[in-house]
This record gives C-alpha cells, sequence and structure tokens, in this order.
C-alpha cells in the first residue's frame, strides 16, 4: 500500500501577482514520495487554483514527481487580458499627402519650384487634424477563476500650438488662419503664414527672423541667418549659414557647412547630403545620401539608410538611434556614433566634468591661501586688508564647495539616465569599418575589423552584436 503524504509539507504553491499563472515547486525532496492526480488536484482546490489546471502536467508529476524535484511548474494558466488600445490623434488628409508632391519635372529636364502647394496649407477654418477615442480591451481570467481587469486605453490629447483651434467637444482641431500646417517641439500643432524668398539669402535679402514658416527658392550662402517659428523650406543648398527653425528644416539639396554655422531645427532636419556641417533636431535628422566630417544631435533618430547611405569622419549623437548602410571608410576614419541619451545631457555631463576639474583647482588654491591667513590671525599678524580677504575666501570656499556638490548630484543624475539604454541601437545595413565608435549610454566598443550588416545595442552591461536580418 502506498504511503500518504500530507502535499503542503512538500510542495508550496506561487501564484503570479496578476494572477494570471500558478507555479508548483518540491520545497522538500524525499525518495519513494507519491501522490495521485486526485491528491494533485485536491491541494490545488484548497488552495482556490480552478482555472486553466494542465491536468496533463499534474498526471506527469504525479506519476513521476522526482523529475520535478529541482523546478519550478507551471501548472495552471489563466486568460492574460488583452489592453485597451490607446486614443490618437489622426492628422487630415492635408499632411499625409504634403511630403507627396514633387516638383514638375519638364520635358528638358528643369524643375519647376514655382507650386507652393507641395507644402501644408491650409485655409481658415480647414480641418487639421480629429481625436480618435481609445478602444476597450478584453479582460483575462485568472487561475482563480476571477476576472482580470484590462488596462483601459489612454485619451489621446491635442498638443496645441498657435493659430489652431479645438472644437468645443474637444474631437477636432481647425486652423484659425490660412498658412502652413507645423509641427514643433513635443509635438505641437501649429498653423503659420508662409514668407517666401524667391532667390539666394544673399547681400540683397539679408538675415530672416520671421514669425511662421520661410520657404527659400534658392540657396543660403555663408554668413547669413535664417530664423522662422515655424518650418523653414530651402529650394537649394545651404552653406556655412546659421538656420534655426522652431518646427523642421528641409533642404532640397544639402549642407556645406566649412565647419561654420548651425542647423538647427526644434522637430526635424531632412536634406539630401551634410559635409562639414553642425546639425541639430529635437527630434530626427534624415539624410538621403551621405554625412561627411560633420557634428550631428538629433534628440531622437539620425537615419542615412538611402542608396549610398554614407557616415564617415565627425561625431553623431542620437538619443535612440543611428542607421545607416555604410559607417567609415578603408581608410579608417574615425568615426563617432553615439546612442542611448538625449545629446545635451551627454554634452552637459562632459562640461560638467570640466567645471568639476576647474572647482577642485579653485578650491585647492583657496584652501591654501586660507591656511595662509589662519596662521598669520593665530600669530595676531592679520592687517585689516588681510582681514577682508580672509572674509572674502571663507566665502567663495563656502559658495564653491556647494555649486561642486550641486555639480556632482547632477552627474550623478545624468549617469543614471546614461544607463538606461535598453532601446537605443545603432544599425548598419551595409559595412562599418575599423576606426568607427560606437557609444551606447556609458559604455564604449572601438571596431577593429569591418563587420557587415549588425545592430549593436546594450546587453548585460555591455555593447552587444547581432546580425540584421
Amino acid at each position: 500500500m502506498e504511503q500518504v503524504y500530507a502535499l503542503d509539507q512538500f510542495l508550496s504553491l506561487t501564484i503570479a501577482p496578476d494572477k494570471s499563472a500558478a507555479y508548483l515547486e518540491f520545497s522538500k525532496h524525499e525518495e519513494g514520495f507519491y501522490c495521485s492526480l486526485q491528491d494533485l488536484e485536491q491541494y490545488l482546490e484548497k488552495h482556490h487554483i480552478c482555472y486553466g489546471i494542465k491536468r496533463q502536467t499534474l498526471q506527469q508529476l504525479a506519476d513521476r514527481p522526482e523529475s520535478f524535484f529541482l523546478v519550478k511548474t507551471l501548472i495552471a494558466e489563466g486568460i492574460v487580458p488583452v489592453s485597451g488600445k490607446d486614443g490618437y490623434i489622426r492628422m487630415a488628409e492635408i499632411m499625409n499627402k504634403s511630403d507627396e508632391h514633387r516638383p514638375l519635372e519638364t520635358q528638358d529636364g528643369k524643375v519647376d519650384y514655382k507650386e507652393l502647394t507641395r507644402l501644408s496649407n491650409v485655409r481658415k477654418g480647414q480641418l487639421i487634424a480629429e481625436r480618435m477615442d481609445p478602444e476597450p480591451g478584453v479582460p483575462g481570467t485568472g487561475v482563480t477563476g476571477e476576472e482580470i481587469p484590462f488596462r483601459e486605453g489612454r485619451e489621446a490629447r491635442f498638443k496645441v500650438g498657435k493659430n489652431v483651434v479645438v472644437h468645443p467637444e474637444g474631437s477636432a482641431l481647425y486652423a484659425a488662419i490660412d498658412g502652413m500646417v507645423t509641427m514643433t517641439d513635443q509635438d505641437k500643432i501649429n498653423v503659420f503664414p508662409v514668407y517666401e524668398i524667391n532667390g539666394d539669402v544673399d547681400y540683397s535679402i539679408g538675415n530672416i527672423n520671421f514669425v511662421g514658416t520661410v520657404v527659400i527658392r534658392g540657396n543660403v550662402l555663408t554668413g547669413f541667418r535664417v530664423k522662422a517659428d515655424g518650418d523653414i523650406r530651402v529650394v537649394g543648398g545651404v552653406e556655412g549659414a546659421e538656420l534655426e527653425a522652431a518646427g523642421s528644416i528641409e533642404i532640397t539639396e544639402g549642407i556645406i557647412g566649412y565647419h561654420k554655422g548651425l542647423v538647427k531645427a526644434g522637430y526635424n532636419v531632412k536634406c539630401s547630403f551634410i559635409q562639414d556641417g553642425n546639425v541639430t533636431a529635437g527630434a530626427d535628422i534624415i539624410v538621403s545620401q551621405s554625412i561627411m566630417h560633420s557634428n550631428l544631435r538629433a534628440g531622437k533618430q539620425v537615419l542615412c539608410s538611402g542608396a549610398k547611405g554614407l557616415i564617415v569622419g565627425g561625431s553623431i549623437q542620437a538619443g535612440e538611434k543611428v542607421e545607416a548602410r555604410t559607417i567609415g571608410n578603408t581608410m579608417s576614419t574615425v568615426t563617432s556614433i553615439e546612442v542611448g541619451v538625449l545629446p545635451e545631457l551627454r554634452n552637459e555631463l562632459a562640461d560638467l566634468r570640466n567645471l568639476l576639474k576647474e572647482q577642485t583647482v579653485s578650491l585647492d588654491k583657496t584652501s591654501k591661501a586660507l591656511n595662509i591667513l589662519d596662521q598669520l590671525a593665530a600669530a595676531g599678524q592679520l592687517t585689516p586688508d588681510k582681514v577682508t580677504m580672509r572674509m572674502k575666501l571663507k566665502a567663495t570656499k563656502v559658495s564653491t564647495e556647494q555649486e561642486k556638490s550641486e555639480n556632482r548630484e547632477r552627474m550623478l543624475e545624468i549617469e543614471r539616465m546614461l544607463e538606461d539604454t535598453d532601446t537605443a541601437r545603432v544599425e548598419v545595413r551595409n559595412m562599418i569599418y575599423s576606426g568607427s565608435k560606437i557609444v551606447i549610454g556609458r559604455y564604449t566598443k572601438y571596431i577593429k575589423d569591418p563587420v557587415q550588416r549588425m545592430v549593436f545595442h546594450h546587453h548585460d552591461g555591455d555593447i552587444g552584436m547581432s546580425t540584421l536580418v
């Protein structure tokens, strides 16, 4: 006759926090242990496990308990709830079609850039966007038979910019003026008036500072400045000039910066190529051909994956992702690619480290000077001007120590952000050459030999590599 065991002495039951699964494991091992399928079912019933029971697994445990001594076994599985879908903002067709328009190309190969309809133009009162309601989810069922609630879909909200009007019920967004729809920093939707220049920005035009969107049907020459509260569209090229837009900057040709000037956008920068340039974008930098010997900073992505898709030389920084067909060259030109944190934070950390060194040197000099004055004071030899100097040095020391402490705290905060790099990645669709450097968060990898079709990502405290599918 088989010995009957009290299962509570041998088994422990673990239920997932959301009650979607239950696991059995042996808390005590004894040779010759025996229990029947019925014993196990009664044990689960005693612990209120009644749904999704894996009876085949129970039978195997009853037949060969020794096989389960060292493992945690899934014994019941409920139905996981399906979260509700978040609501979203659906842009009207004027936004969807704006990038599909191309300048008219005539039979002799010339391009007519006179047509303004390729921009996202709207009339006063025209619909710009609609708010789509969230969709409900599906509840789950726990192993105890209870219903597992689903996560409700979040309501979408308009990020209202300038010259737009929200419907009283909050369901739609309309243009308040005639103009051009522009997305600015933090995805705000605006309508700005459009200012066109039919030619180059040169001495005949001068610098530009406009409250709306600027369209330049020519080139922007070295030394000139163009600033816009909306977008900047250049139907030509940009030299060593300064372009700054709260929205996006689109350049039909490319940027030859001569290591001068700056192209800075609150949202995206899009162009054909960048050579010897400095470019900053709050969101994405999208380049169709090549990026050569340039310094780029993007809050989200730097994408250079067109037919050529070359990045060589310079420094590329992106908060989330860098994608290119080729990085570096056969001459091992030094090329730095950094992802995983907002570029301004990484640069702030470098500035703080330099400042900390300066403060340390300053404190050392102050302490030495105070030490001499303290010795004079102990000997009763302090003159009135030395007393004043001593007081000032003490105040300076306290102030510098406070600033140094605050800077250390800020450095630690940024370093913690550098650790949060799980989604950061560098994608190489063709080849990355030696001389290239990949930085993800606070980890660095130097490329010593050419590597083909590779994804670089953070993995277990280092930079991992996996083949690009």
